[in-house]
């Protein structure tokens, strides 16, 4: 496809990160959003980018949507709701891995699913969508259900939906229920794209190819195993391919790594690349992304 519009549909918040002399920066950022905003970089002039969320009416949720809009993001799909905010998150490095801490219970962005009729233009105006398990996760089930009902309505009307599983067990309930949703909104994906770190903690996979086979058999046609430093494993139905991740790379901060390789990844297919050449193309976005501090890299 020469142009078209790709809806990224989650929850960005408010981001602290560490500066000098002990202060913290603030800036926006969210996993769904930060692979927005990577695609907006990643995709020609001719195509549209969007976010669909909900936020309050605040002056951060201000600040949120200006901060979207002058980076070309459309944001005609936030929902805006009445005496609510964004949530928070802080986030802790050690040796270029990260750790966060989060004050997102009251969060507007728990409430994007709430209006089926929204999530209808929602999936009107995307070409593609792209989802996450963190999408899922802070719903209730009936916002989950509707979501994935329109997942699915847009498989198959034949649009794209890209499905990162991104799980964080400590915003779902219970085990049982985590892995029985993240199975459900992969199924209801044209392309999966699970990190196997994540996977083997939660599913047990003792290997990414294992990963692969269980997300093609769940009903996703084309599955990207990411794996850190080593190789992606790449299939759609016809074979699993390893895709050698880009060497010698100077870890500073991994915050956003996943997120930028699904960026660079489903540009380049949306471009009509090849699987390996566009998690190619994924590998060598994270490279640069992790070897700066924050998930949004502008150099």
């Amino acid at each position: 496809m020469t142009s078209g519009t790709v809806v990224a549909v989650g929850e960005c918040m408010v981001e602290l990160s560490s500066a000098e002399g002990g202060l913290y920066r603030r800036g926006f950022a969210g996993d769904t959003f930060n692979t927005a905003w990577h695609l907006r970089r990643s995709l020609p002039a001719a195509w549209t980018v969007g976010y669909a969320s909900a936020v309050g009416d605040d002056p951060l949720s201000d600040e949120m949507l200006a901060f979207m809009q002058d980076e070309g993001i459309g944001t005609e799909l936030v929902r805006r709701l009445p005496g609510l905010a964004p949530g928070l998150y802080m986030i802790h490095l050690e040796g270029g891995e990260r750790s966060f801490s989060y004050w997102r219970s009251a969060s507007a962005a728990r409430r994007l699913a709430d209006d089926a009729a929204h999530l209808g233009r929602i999936t009107a105006a995307a070409d593609a969508l792209y989802l996450s398990g963190i999408t899922l996760a802070i719903l209730d089930d009936a916002g989950r259900q509707t979501i994935v009902d329109r997942m699915a309505a847009a498989k198959a009307d034949g649009r794209l939906v890209a499905f990162d599983p991104n799980i964080r067990p400590r915003l779902w309930t219970d085990a049982a229920q985590m892995r029985s949703w993240i199975e459900r909104g992969a199924g209801a994906a044209t392309i999966c794209l699970p990190s196997f770190s994540d996977e083997a903690t939660v599913f047990g996979d003792p290997d990414p190819a294992t990963t692969v086979r269980r997300y093609l058999a769940l009903g996703a046609a084309e599955v990207v195993v990411k794996d850190g430093a080593e190789a992606a494993l790449v299939d759609t139905g016809e074979g699993t391919v390893a895709v050698p991740a880009e060497r010698a790379v100077a870890v500073v901060d991994t915050t956003g790594a996943g997120d930028s390789f699904n960026a660079a990844y489903l540009a380049a297919r949306l471009q009509g690349a090849a699987p390996v050449d566009a998690a190619a193309a994924g590998h060598r976005l994270a490279a640069r992304v992790i070897g700066r501090h924050g998930a949004l890299v502008r150099d």
